[in-house]
C-alpha cells in the first residue's frame, strides 16, 4: 500500500457508526456533528506554519479554509484528520476531545488532491474498502457500496479499475468512498484542482448539490477564491498560518476585515491606490491626481483607498474620481475588462459593458460610488473606520 493509500485508509476506515443509505439527508444531517479547533498551533522547525487558529464549524455547515499557497490551510486539516500532530490547541468532534486519538478512531473522512485510490482495485473495491476493514460483509457492504456509488453518479462503472477512469471519475470515486460509512465529519483538501476548468465547475455544483443532501460537517480547503464563494457556507481566510476572517462570502467579500482580505478575494481582486490621509482627505502618492474628501479619519502617512472593479466605470475625462489611461481593454463575454494606468506604477481593472470598446492609450475618467470605497492603512494592513464623503470639487 502506497503512503497516500495508507493515510486514505487512515482517514476513512474507521468509526463507530454503521453506514446508511445513501441520499438518507435526514438521517445524515442527525449524525452531524460540531467540529471545533481550539488554539491550534504547529512548527516545523523554526517555521510557525498555524498560528493559534480557533474555529468553530457547526453541524452540517460546509466551511471553507481559503488561503495561498504555503498559508497553513491544509496543515491545518491534516491536524484535524490526525495525520499531523499539533504543537499545541485541541480538536473536538461533537463532545469528544479527539486530539490525541488516532485518524481511524475519529469518525472523520478525508478527501485527498491526488484522489489517493487504489489501482489495483475496481470502484466497488474502492469505494468499499473503509466498510471491509470494520468488517461489513457481504449484501450489506454491496448495497453501501451501489448506494454510495450512486450518489455520485458512478453506479455503472463499479467493475472499472482506476486507469480506466477520468480525473472526473476518479474524484467521484474517492468522494463515494468518504460518503459510504457516513461520518460525522467530511474532510476536503483541494479535491478540484486537478481537474480541468469545465469540469471544475461542474463539480462545485455536484458538490455543493450533494453536501446539501447529506448534512455532513464539511470543511474543504482551497486556494481559489472562486470555489470558496461557491461552495461555503462560511469562509475562514489564512495567511502566513493566522485567520485573518470568518464570515459568509458576501460578508467578507463586501466587508473585509483587512488589506490581505480585500486583495484576496475577488477576480479580479480589488483595485488599490496608495496614497496619505492629511486634513480629512486622501490623497494619491503616486501621481494621477487622486483627491477625495474623508470622513471619520486621522492622519495616515501610508493609507490606502481600495474599490472593486465591478462597482466602478470609465467615462469622459475631466468627469470622475480621477483621470486615467487606458492600457488595454478585453473581452471576456459577460464584460469587457479596461484596465488603465494611474500614474507609473499602478494599473487598474475595471467591469464595463460588453459592448464597451476603446482604444489604447485614450484618456479616461475613473469613477465609483464613492459607499463602495475602503480605506485600509498600508502600514497594518488594517481597515480604517472612515468613509469617503464626496466627490473632489471641480
Amino acid at each position: 500500500m502506497s503512503e497516500v493509500g495508507a493515510a486514505a485508509g487512515n482517514a476513512e476506515s474507521a468509526g463507530n457508526a454503521e453506514p446508511a443509505a445513501a441520499g438518507g439527508g435526514t438521517h445524515a444531517r442527525s449524525r452531524a456533528r460540531r467540529l471545533s479547533i481550539r488554539g491550534l498551533n504547529k512548527w516545523f522547525g523554526a517555521n510557525h506554519v498555524v498560528k493559534d487558529l480557533s474555529l468553530a464549524v457547526e453541524p452540517s455547515e460546509f466551511l471553507v479554509l481559503l488561503g495561498p499557497s504555503g498559508c497553513g490551510k491544509t496543515t491545518a486539516l491534516r491536524i484535524i484528520a490526525g495525520l499531523e500532530a499539533a504543537d499545541s490547541g485541541r480538536v473536538l468532534l461533537g463532545d469528544t476531545d479527539v486530539t490525541d486519538e488516532l485518524p481511524k478512531y475519529r469518525d472523520i473522512a478525508m478527501v485527498f488532491q491526488s484522489y489517493a485510490l487504489y489501482p489495483h482495485k475496481t470502484v466497488a473495491e474502492n469505494i468499499g474498502f473503509p466498510l471491509k476493514v470494520r468488517g461489513l460483509k457481504g449484501e450489506e457492504r454491496a448495497a453501501a457500496v451501489r448506494d454510495a456509488a450512486a450518489q455520485v453518479h458512478m453506479e455503472d462503472l463499479l467493475e472499472r479499475y482506476p486507469r480506466q477512469l477520468s480525473g472526473g471519475q476518479r474524484q467521484r470515486v474517492a468522494l463515494a468512498r468518504a460518503i459510504v460509512r457516513r461520518p460525522s465529519a467530511f474532510l476536503m483538501d483541494e479535491p478540484l484542482s486537478n481537474l480541468d476548468a469545465k469540469l471544475r465547475g461542474y463539480m462545485r455544483a455536484e458538490l455543493k448539490h450533494m453536501q446539501h443532501e447529506l448534512g455532513v460537517t464539511t470543511v474543504y480547503v482551497t486556494h481559489d477564491q472562486v470555489e470558496a464563494m461557491t461552495l461555503a457556507h462560511r469562509v475562514a481566510i489564512l495567511d502566513e498560518g493566522a485567520l485573518q476572517q470568518i464570515g459568509t462570502p458576501r460578508e467578507v467579500y463586501d466587508n473585509p476585515a483587512n488589506l490581505f482580505v480585500a486583495g484576496f478575494m475577488g477576480s479580479p481582486p480589488m483595485n488599490f491606490v496608495r496614497g496619505r490621509i492629511e486634513n480629512g482627505r486622501f490623497e494619491s502618492g503616486g501621481g494621477g491626481g487622486v483627491g477625495v474628501p474623508v470622513e471619520g479619519a486621522r492622519d495616515v502617512a501610508e493609507a490606502v483607498m481600495g474599490f472593486r472593479p465591478e462597482d466602478a466605470e470609465v467615462a469622459d475625462p475631466g468627469t470622475g474620481l480621477f483621470d486615467a489611461t487606458v492600457y488595454a481593454a478585453e473581452l471576456t463575454g459577460d464584460v469587457t475588462l479596461v484596465t488603465v494606468a494611474l500614474g507609473e506604477d499602478a494599473s487598474l481593472s475595471i467591469k464595463m459593458p460588453k459592448e464597451y470598446d476603446v482604444d489604447f492609450d485614450r484618456k479616461v475618467a475613473v469613477r465609483f460610488p464613492l459607499e463602495r470605497g475602503f480605506l485600509f492603512d498600508a502600514a497594518t494592513g488594517d481597515r480604517l473606520p472612515a468613509r469617503f464623503i464626496s466627490a473632489p470639487a471641480g
